[in-house]
């Protein structure tokens, strides 16, 4: 199972960086409280559950988004929600793991 979880990191890890490539905006859904411990400089920030009010601005920047948060189920579900909605979007999992390519 670890040997798994290491295959599958490896692979986030490539679509992250080929995301950042891309031009990718980073997406971070933690809430305030999280997003004011630490965050990455360039990402913004919109708290998961207000997402759903705020799809028509992510939809604006025309851009690929890697959504992340503190452990990767809440990036999950905003990246499936908005993938629902036309947004070129992929979960990063913790911002830490994509922070470190910025």
């Amino acid at each position: 199972m670890n040997i798994l979880k290491l295959f599958r990191k490896k692979n986030m890890a490539n679509e992250i960086q080929e995301y950042l490539a891309k031009g990718a905006i980073v997406l971070d859904v933690r809430t305030v409280a999280e997003w004011n411990e630490g965050h990455s400089e360039v990402a913004k920030h919109i708290v998961l559950n207000t997402i759903p009010e705020n799809v028509e601005e992510i939809k604006s920047w025309d851009k690929p988004v890697i959504a992340v948060c503190r452990s990767g189920a809440r990036s999950g579900q905003a990246a499936d929600f908005l993938q629902s909605h036309g947004v070129d979007i992929i979960n990063g999992g913790p911002w830490g793991d994509v922070d470190q390519y910025l």
